[in-house]
């Protein structure tokens, strides 16, 4: 079985765990089985739908990127402090776009050409960022509101055609040009053969440390784009978003696709599926009314679930073999 099929069976999976569970709760929980309900559940997850996207890129190529709610919180809010200022629209944001690439050349640089662990890159990354932004740029502010001179921005976060939010048809926009990238260009192929092998992709020409920089940029400037949604939804950006669980929930969503830790598997079809599971637990959790931290076990039961249907689907006599070392 190669691993494309292996990745299928996953997703078929996954989509069957979803409709069953959509089953479940439409009988189980009032208000669940409306549309009004859809619609929340669809707007809820569009934020962590295009983290994961950017997420995905990183993984499958055998990374990980613990800043990125902290770049998407602190860019956005950034770009939103520049516009009282006298700052047209348009220079803010392309500011605020400028600062998330550059976070995510700075990791990337530090994991590619210094070496170090991408865990603990990201990770020391996440704290750096939430406090030189907040201190340097912001003022100390930990709520930053959308100026009266960027409500045109507001339409990000309302509902366009048939009622469907926009942030539905950003996500879908995203995982779209990402889906592109990753099957349809040579660069996806590349992002591929890292994950799958990185040594002997640089042995076949591929330029392995400029790739790392292109992934864990773009991988950065998802999270802004999550950002803007957020700020447009809610009018505010809220600094403390950097404390939630949020970069777990993006983590889960692409292993529980079955995007594999070990990398070069998976795509944006993964994405998809792991949303929509996901996004369907939460919004049953939150109708029934449980705490966060029952749905923290919740999430963390289903993440080592996830991690061991990979296993079981690639033992790990294959990816030792995949990796050369036997």
């Amino acid at each position: 079985m190669t691993a494309r099929e292996t990745h299928i069976g996953q997703g078929v999976i996954v989509a069957a765990v979803t409709v069953v569970a959509v089953a479940v709760f439409s009988v189980l929980l009032d208000g669940f089985a409306t549309l009004a309900n859809a619609v929340v559940l669809v707007r809820s997850v569009s934020v962590l739908g295009i983290l994961a996207t950017g997420m995905a890129i990183v993984v499958i190529a055998r990374g990980l990127d613990l800043s990125q709610v902290a770049t998407m919180a602190a860019t956005s809010a950034w770009a939103l402090k520049l516009m009282p200022g006298g700052l047209p629209l348009w220079a803010a944001l392309l500011a605020g776009l400028v600062l998330a690439l550059l976070i995510g050349l700075i990791n990337g640089a530090l994991i590619a050409y210094v070496e170090m662990p991408a865990l603990f890159v990201t990770l020391a990354m996440g704290f750096l960022i939430f406090g030189a932004v907040r201190t340097g740029l912001l003022g100390g502010d930990m709520l930053v509101y959308l100026p009266e001179s960027a409500k045109s921005l507001q339409i990000l976060g309302q509902e366009g055609i048939f009622g469907i939010p926009i942030p539905v048809f950003v996500f879908a926009t995203m995982a779209a040009a990402a889906h592109f990238l990753l099957s349809a260009t040579s660069i996806g192929r590349f992002i591929y053969a890292h994950g799958d092998n990185a040594e002997t992709a640089r042995l076949t020409g591929i330029p392995v440390r400029p790739l790392t920089l292109l992934e864990y940029a773009l991988c950065a400037a998802t999270g802004y784009v999550a950002g803007l949604i957020m700020a447009a939804s809610s009018a505010s950006v809220d600094l403390r978003i950097i404390n939630s669980t949020l970069n777990f929930d993006a983590i889960l969503v692409v292993v529980l696709g079955g995007i594999s830790l070990s990398g070069g598997r998976g795509g944006i079809g993964s994405v998809l599926a792991g949303t929509a599971l996901i996004g369907t637990l939460l919004n049953g959790m939150v109708i029934m009314n449980l705490s966060a931290e029952v749905q923290n076990i919740v999430k963390g039961l289903v993440l080592l679930g996830a991690i061991l249907l990979d296993n079981a689907l690639h033992p790990t006599d294959e990816e030792v073999m995949r990796q050369g070392d036997i």
